[in-house]
């Protein structure tokens, strides 16, 4: 089994960057595809990217198309997310989970493991 924890969150200001970062503890993390999720209060947990177990292939949320890259590097057993250009957004914690599927689903409930969070705050 696979524990997740999520790292590298703060506050930054619109535009800025942030890099969250994710290790897992376990032999068989690169046997997961993996993904972000994020979290408003009062909001649903939505999807924001996932990726292969070999990080060949990718696939991101319309909104974060262009600005956020999901990585992975299975011999760290890491997975990362860079937000770049970040909008003035509501606080979010944003969520790294281990998919025992094969397809990056964008439905959670498709994940079966995941990490507390890390939060983000993006100041105007």
């Amino acid at each position: 089994q696979v524990q997740l924890v999520e790292s590298g969150g703060g506050l930054v200001q619109a535009g800025g960057s942030l890099r969250l970062s994710c290790a897992a503890s376990g032999r068989t993390f690169s046997s997961y595809p993996m993904g972000w999720f994020r979290q408003a209060p009062g909001k649903e947990r939505e999807f924001v990217a996932a990726i292969s177990r070999g990080g060949g292939t990718t696939n991101y949320t319309d909104f974060v198309q262009g600005r956020f890259t999901i990585s992975r590097d299975n011999a760290k057993s890491a997975v990362y997310l860079q937000l770049n250009n970040l909008h003035p957004d509501p606080t979010a914690a944003y969520y790294c989970a281990a998919s025992p599927l094969l397809s990056l689903t964008p439905n959670l409930v498709r994940y079966d493991i995941w990490g507390q969070g890390t939060q983000v705050t993006v100041a105007s």
